[in-house]
């Protein structure tokens, strides 16, 4: 059975997407930036932050799904500026180090020039 998870924000019906889809045991999350429910971007100027931020609301979007962050076996970090690399790559191990999930971090062109970081994840509930 497949459940779709929405946090209705307007690029979610825009661009006909859910923020977390489940079937079964296994969740992906969408692409999540540092921005809160009002499209308000957070932590402008810090990608480490912003990683931080988003990992956390990954978090959340997890929970709603039924999961949790130890849940994860793949994340896909998209940065705008390479250099920011090491700062989000160690928000990414500060949360991640113990569960280290498969990773991929790229050079990616973001919608909102003040997001500097996108994070997708994907996680297979094992505790069911």
């Amino acid at each position: 059975m497949r459940q779709n998870y929405s946090t209705h924000t307007p690029w979610e019906a825009l661009a006909g997407y859910s923020r977390a889809v489940r079937i079964g045991n296994v969740i992906a999350v969408s692409g999540t930036t540092a921005s809160n429910a009002a499209g308000e971007v957070q932590h402008i100027g810090d990608a480490g932050a912003q990683a931080t931020y988003i990992i956390r609301k990954i978090e959340v979007s997890l929970q709603n799904a039924g999961a949790s962050l130890s849940d994860v076996i793949r994340t896909r970090i998209f940065v705008a500026n390479i250099t920011d690399w090491e700062a989000v790559a160690r928000a990414h191990g500060a949360i991640f180090g113990e569960i280290r999930p498969a990773n991929t971090l790229v050079s990616a062109s973001m919608v909102d020039p003040r997001q500097l970081v996108e994070i997708e994840a994907d996680a297979v509930i094992h505790h069911e």
